[in-house]
């Protein structure tokens, strides 16, 4: 088994291909090896000194590691945990994913005109914008729309969470496509 690597925006989290698929009922994210209990992956993953959030795409796994820990130390090991995972052929979730009962879309939380906007805002951001931020290791998700203010607020995952360059993702990237597209959008903010 040959599992490539590619480095991300975020000098801190790594994206891991091992070339199958890793988690196709959509992205989950831990924050911790608390969290990550029904995972045999991301405890092995949270095994690994250094290691503080893993990230499973659809066909990728992104590491993100401690600022203070260098790559040449956690990567060998990291990559050698991803082999013998799915090289025995374990699954990758034992149990439902953190989140998994989330609804797809939120635009049924709004009402009237307010739901066809953030229909509007999830659609840019699933054919658009997710597709661009999986490339770089991450995802993002939609929190909430405030129809007075035209605010958007997104959630970033993966690679993309705490990568320096996120807030221009947001603003220059992000922001400009939805204020494009939706004229009822004013601006895109990450929600905490």
């Amino acid at each position: 088994m040959f599992i490539q690597t590619e480095a991300t925006p975020n000098d801190n989290a790594l994206k891991f291909l091992p070339g199958r698929s890793v988690h196709p009922d959509g992205p989950v994210e831990f924050s911790g090896a608390d969290e990550a209990a029904m995972s045999p992956l991301a405890l092995a993953l949270f095994d690994v000194e250094g290691v503080e959030r893993v990230f499973f795409g659809q066909d990728f796994v992104t590491v993100t590691k401690a600022g203070a820990v260098d790559w040449p130390h956690v990567k060998p090991a990291l990559l050698g945990r991803i082999m013998d995972h799915f090289v025995s052929g374990r699954p990758v979730m034992t149990g439902p994913a953190p989140g998994a009962d989330t609804p797809a879309s939120r635009s049924g939380d709004y009402q009237g005109e307010t739901a066809q906007i953030v229909r509007e805002i999830e659609e840019i951001l699933a054919t658009r914008v997710r597709p661009a931020v999986a490339g770089d290791g991450g995802d993002i998700d939609f929190d909430r729309f405030d129809p007075e203010t035209g605010v958007v607020y997104l959630r970033l995952r993966g690679s993309c969470a705490g990568c320096p360059s996120s807030t221009m993702t947001l603003k220059a990237g992000i922001e400009n496509m939805l204020r494009y597209y939706v004229p009822d959008v004013t601006r895109v903010e990450q929600s905490v």
